[in-house]
């Protein structure tokens, strides 16, 4: 069986992790690493490894996963795409999904490729969990409750402020799917807590959350990557109510980070020509093996 030729374009925690997740799986192969310096400083765990600046100096890719910041992943898409590239990411500001999607759907209609958006835990995983819930019990509310834990996406958005050196955003979970959100930032000399502070309060990965900006000396003396979710669905199955659904994760953030993205990129070579959310793709296509054998031992 040909296997799957896939690129790692950003290696920070999501690239490290998402590397394990290939080097795991049966079906693939690793075409090599995209990093902004290229092979200059290269880690010892990307020795066997092709590592370069650009995507193009890799040869035969089939998949790229863009382990990069949510605000640069329609801008590697919008590169890698014409070159008959699929792409998957991790995009993560609910908000504008529906809209990334719209973007990139065209452009994978003109380009026969296809790309796998906003497939992390949440948005992703926890989204099938949310689909699946609410078909058993249409009528109802459902409550996605995280942490409390590291969120990659927040301390990456925190750590991009003027003035910020570093920072950790940890979630709490209050209940009822509300959230308060504690940053902890590590400052620039000169830099103000309290302009850091009103600059992270007013971006939309933080503006409708309760939000506290906390100055510390050093964030890798607090820094823990463990995560987790509760979900919770309360609702009515055809006519009959008090039907309660309930799923439970505690998690290394960036590891299922990067074993979903390996799972995508799987799925994505499956696919007709467009642009999906998790939700669209049929869950036996995330998993490695002939069909007809996981049929046998899920069903």
């Amino acid at each position: 069986m040909k296997k799957i030729r896939a690129a790692i374009v950003g290696y920070g925690n999501i690239g490290r992790y998402t590397l394990e997740a290939l080097e795991a799986a049966p079906d693939f192969e690793v075409a090599g690493i995209v990093r902004r310096n290229g092979a200059e400083n290269k880690p010892e765990e990307l020795a066997r490894y092709e590592v370069v600046k650009d995507i193009k100096e890799l040869k035969d890719v089939d998949v790229a996963i863009l382990s990069t910041p949510t605000r640069s992943c329609e801008e590697y898409a919008n590169k890698i795409l014409p070159l008959g590239i699929n792409t998957v990411d991790s995009f993560d500001i609910h908000s504008e999904i529906r809209g990334y999607r719209e973007r990139l759907m065209e452009l994978n209609k003109k380009t026969g490729t296809v790309s796998v958006i906003a497939a992390g835990w949440d948005p992703g995983s926890d989204s099938v969990v949310r689909t699946m819930m609410q078909s058993l019990a249409p009528k109802g509310l459902t409550y996605t409750n995280f942490g409390p834990g590291m969120s990659m996406g927040h301390s990456v958005c925190a750590r991009s402020k003027d003035g910020v050196k570093n920072a950790l955003s940890m979630t709490i979970p209050l209940g009822e799917g509300i959230h308060r959100r504690m940053v902890y930032v590590e400052l620039e000399e000169g830099a103000k807590i309290e302009d850091v502070a009103a600059a992270i309060k007013a971006d939309p990965y933080f503006a409708n959350d309760e939000t506290h900006v906390f100055a510390v000396p050093s964030i890798d003396e607090l820094r823990d990557m463990g995560h987790g979710v509760n979900l919770v669905r309360k609702g009515v199955s055809g006519k009959t109510q008090n039907q309660r659904l309930e799923f439970n994760m505690s998690i290394n953030n960036p590891a299922l980070t990067g074993q979903v993205l390996v799972n995508v990129a799987r799925a994505s070579m499956r696919q007709q020509p467009g642009c999906y959310t998790m939700i669209e793709i049929p869950v036996i296509d995330y998993l490695a093996g002939e069909r007809a054998d996981i049929v046998e031992h899920l069903v």
